[in-house]
């Protein structure tokens, strides 16, 4: 695919607003024009208070180890909603994530030690006990079940986003893919699938394109380096809503997600209980209706649960 030419000249002038706000959050802001600066500052990321009127369960509570009172928790700062965001103040953090984290430890009785950490960093972490569990909106996949145990509380998973301008339409298929520059986050499922699946091209694969940092991911395709974006489908649906010059394309595979843990942790039914009890009382939909995806509601929350093979 050839990169545009006029479409792609009036792009790039919102991108650098775009990529300022990114450098500033340490990951990826939207918008362009005059919606560039309210997307990157933190009244664009929703900040009302769903999780502060929760109350503690004893009987979820009763299932952590005993003497449980705080856990060491990473969260992965993607810096574009519903992922993790940092507010203005420099420290504070905001993302559909955080909610559900601090609702849960609400439920438990229990304090959270947050820490910031890469995605790819956080579940290799977890075996050496360097955290009690991660956040970083971590789909369920039969992999990694192998070496990590999983409470979910969302359903979202993988989907594409493009240009305006591309002739691109629905991939129904990763050989739709061939000959064209993905662009994708390092370490993520994404990556995972497309390497996993390239051969299938034959003599035209495509080029997969990892990027630590989601700002650059959309520099990427702005700019005509890469064809086409694999991502999280809140994730994209979010971006492209704030910038102008991209569409979604389509949902692929949906995954579970959950809260990771190394395997074998004695936390999980505590944290699937709480989950549940979210779900009953109404404050998990409420933490979804903040956040703009409803549409990834679970019914109820399951340990590792077999990811899901149909698309």
């Amino acid at each position: 695919m050839r990169p545009f030419t006029h479409a792609r000249n009036r792009l790039i002038f919102p991108f650098a607003l775009i990529t300022a706000g990114t450098l500033f959050l340490t990951a990826c802001g939207s918008g362009t024009d005059d919606t560039a600066t309210a997307a990157t500052r933190s009244d664009a990321i929703p900040t009302a208070d769903v999780v502060s009127s929760v109350g503690k369960d004893e009987a979820a509570a009763a299932l952590l180890p005993s003497g449980t009172t705080s856990l060491t928790l990473a969260v992965s700062v993607s810096g574009q909603p519903p992922g993790t965001s940092i507010l203005d103040d420099g420290t504070t953090l905001a993302g559909q994530d955080v909610d559900f984290s601090n609702a849960v430890a609400k439920v438990l009785g229990i304090r959270l030690k947050t820490q910031q950490a890469s995605f790819e960093a956080i579940l290799p972490a977890l075996d050496s006990g360097k955290y009690d569990l991660g956040v970083g909106n971590f789909g369920v996949t039969d992999e990694r079940r192998r070496t990590i145990d999983f409470v979910t509380y969302i359903n979202d998973g993988q989907g594409f986003a493009t240009r305006a301008d591309s002739k691109l339409t629905k991939v129904t298929e990763l050989t739709r893919l061939c000959g064209l520059n993905v662009a994708t986050g390092a370490g993520t499922t994404f990556e995972a699938t497309l390497e996993d699946n390239k051969h299938l091209c034959g003599k035209k694969p495509y080029t997969v394109q990892t990027y630590n940092e989601q700002g650059a991911i959309w520099s990427s395709l702005q700019q005509g380096r890469s064809d086409i974006v694999m991502s999280t489908i809140n994730g994209l649906r979010y971006a492209v809503a704030h910038q102008q010059g991209v569409r979604f394309l389509n949902e692929y595979h949906r995954l579970d997600v959950g809260f990771a843990f190394k395997k074998g942790t004695p936390l999980a039914k505590a944290f699937q209980a709480a989950v549940n009890d979210l779900i009953k009382d109404g404050t998990y939909a409420r933490i979804l209706a903040k956040w703009g995806t409803t549409g990834s509601a679970i019914t109820k929350s399951e340990i590792s649960p077999p990811e899901v093979t149909q698309k």
